[in-house]
């Protein structure tokens, strides 16, 4: 930092000390854009790189800081992370920035009302948005916030769209982000699964046997089966019998090859006892299944 003592001195502090409620530092018109997105030299050079103690009532803000550095007062709580850092501020809460000069970043601003799948009641992203929190930035944030505010700068046609699409990503990211969130579960048996899985989709037109993607793990049958019935309530065969016929259901539902050669694509040679099959895994046959989708 380049700032000395006086750091949190504010010369454009309110005359009241009342703490403002600014739509976008300190602008009050309506928000005129689906988001905001700028740089942070865009507004905190315009203020000698300190922001005074303020709130969004219907803004929550993300601030991807690259180089540099930055005091961060939030809800009472002063932090001086390091760069590069992910900030996350919610509705609501009082904030401050004091910048060193020259630090690089941006800023991306989310108007709650324009975004009920991330901020409304119903949303499953809420609960881990409503305190305040920085980290180290994951890649998927970096390329998020660089994604909108490369749509953002552009009049590129499905514009709106885009930007919602990149800005529920980083609403995910953060989520999964915040503070409390569960940590990725890196046991074996997880990565295992994973494993598994991965070969499932390599493998799956090839009819691979459970001894054949065991082998490939490493392990036996019955260690295959023990992890699957662990972590997902089945066996290794129910769970990969669950996969070739959701496949089943897509190539029905999304291209035109007739039944027989659905079949023959997953490794089935006789029609008849694909179709059986099929019937018995999802209660319908595959023409009717095909049908119900055509319907929608």
């Amino acid at each position: 930092m380049d700032r000395g003592g006086g750091l949190w001195h504010y010369s454009n502090m309110q005359p009241d000390h009342a703490i403002p409620a600014w739509t976008l530092y300190g602008e009050r018109g309506a928000f005129p854009d689906l988001l905001h997105a700028e740089t942070i030299a865009d507004r905190a050079a315009r203020h000698d790189w300190v922001i005074a103690p303020h709130r969004h009532a219907g803004l929550a803000q993300v601030l991807l800081l690259s180089t540099g550095g930055v005091r961060i007062r939030a809800d009472g709580a002063e932090r001086a992370p390091p760069l590069p850092a992910l900030v996350y501020i919610p509705p609501g809460v009082v904030h401050g920035f004091a910048f060193a000069r020259g630090t690089e970043g941006r800023v991306i601003t989310l108007p709650v009302r324009a975004f009920p799948e991330v901020f409304g009641p119903d949303s499953a992203t809420a609960p881990r948005l409503r305190a305040w929190f920085h980290n180290v930035p994951e890649a998927e944030a970096a390329a998020s916030v660089a994604a909108i505010a490369r749509e953002h700068a552009g009049r590129a046609p499905y514009r709106d769209a885009a930007l919602r699409g990149h800005a529920l990503a980083l609403a995910a990211t953060l989520a999964r982000a915040a503070p409390g969130a569960p940590a990725p579960d890196r046991s074996r048996a997880a990565q295992n699964l994973e494993a598994f899985d991965r070969l499932i989709a390599r493998h799956l037109r090839s009819r691979w046997r459970i001894a054949d993607y065991a082998d490939a793990l490493g392990l036996t049958p019955q260690q295959l089966s023990r992890i699957t019935r662990a972590r997902l309530g089945c066996s290794a065969s129910q769970h990969l019998e669950a996969e070739v016929f959701r496949e089943a259901q897509r190539l029905l539902a999304y291209t035109r090859m007739s039944v027989a050669e659905a079949g023959y694509r997953l490794g089935f040679d006789d029609p008849a006892y694909f179709s059986r099959a099929f019937r018995r895994h999802t209660g319908m046959t595959p023409s009717a299944y095909r049908a119900s989708v055509d319907t929608i």
